[in-house]
């Protein structure tokens, strides 16, 4: 079991060097396949050995082997979030049909994460691409061979979570917008023209596609908790009243996937 555990670990480490490809060039359009790693200051390219996930962050201090110049840190924390959190979906589903399904929806998650934090967008690929992604496991989920059968619940939990999700989160949104602009007559808030962008209501559908639209809700509700104590110190601090909100829903999707029935129970006293 030891041993499985740390090729699990390892595995979770490798994808999240993948997964530092795509946060890296999505939001530039470029091809996360070609060409191969490089440094983003000097963009030469990263031999095998510089690319070890932790050991030659590590090896090199931080910084690049050619120019010196500093790399984030953000590609180690990335590394080490997504190989603790494929441990700890082993751990809870084993090497099932369901630690695949949860670990496509938390690198989802990961990657949209860090990439609204840095560029305050969501990349479809993510967005859209995890909502087709979430229908089809879920119904594959409800497929059974022993005996051949078809549970139809999964995917329809799933197309009602993309539209509550999306829904709930673009209505609020707009209600929002309505009251701020129109009717209290207030300018845009730092420039922004809506309260809630797109790419957020996207991400909260795609949560839907993968969790159902109970999860979906409760993602809603928890998401707020978590931005206003960000959010009132990026308004002491920085003196802004904007924050990417795709981190705070990420968040209180990891916390809805793993704890809702506890939740849910807790409100509805079941």
């Amino acid at each position: 079991m030891t041993g499985i555990i740390i090729i699990v670990f390892i595995f979770g480490a490798l994808i999240g060097s993948f997964l530092n490809v795509c946060i890296h060039r999505l939001p530039l359009e470029q091809s996360i396949i070609k060409p191969r790693s490089y440094c983003p200051h000097c963009k030469m390219s990263i031999r095998w050995y510089d690319n070890i996930p932790f050991v030659s962050y590590l090896l090199l201090r931080g910084r690049c082997r050619f120019c010196r110049q500093r790399i984030s840190f953000r590609y180690f924390a990335v590394e080490f979030i997504t190989a603790g959190m494929f441990l700890i979906l082993f751990i809870r589903y084993g090497l099932s049909m369901e630690f695949i399904f949860y670990a496509l929806f938390i690198c989802g998650l990961i990657v949209a994460t860090f990439v609204d934090i840095t560029h305050r967008i969501i990349p479809d690929q993510v967005s859209l691409g995890g909502i087709i992604i979430g229908i089809i496991m879920n119904g594959l989920r409800g497929l059974h061979f022993r005996p051949i059968s078809f549970t139809y619940y999964t995917t329809l939990d799933s197309l009602l979570g993309i539209i509550v999700g999306g829904g709930i989160i673009y209505l609020t949104g707009k209600s929002f917008d309505l009251v701020y602009f129109k009717l209290l007559k207030k300018g845009p808030i730092d420039g922004e023209v809506e309260s809630m962008g797109g790419g957020d209501v996207k991400l909260l559908a795609m949560i839907g596609a993968f969790l159902g639209w109970k999860a979906a809700v409760l993602t809603f509700l928890l998401a707020p908790f978590f931005g206003v104590v960000i959010g009132i110190a990026n308004l002491i601090i920085k003196k802004q009243h904007t924050i990417p909100y795709g981190p705070f829903l990420s968040l209180a999707a990891l916390i809805s996937l793993f704890y809702r029935d506890v939740i849910l129970g807790f409100l509805f006293f079941r």
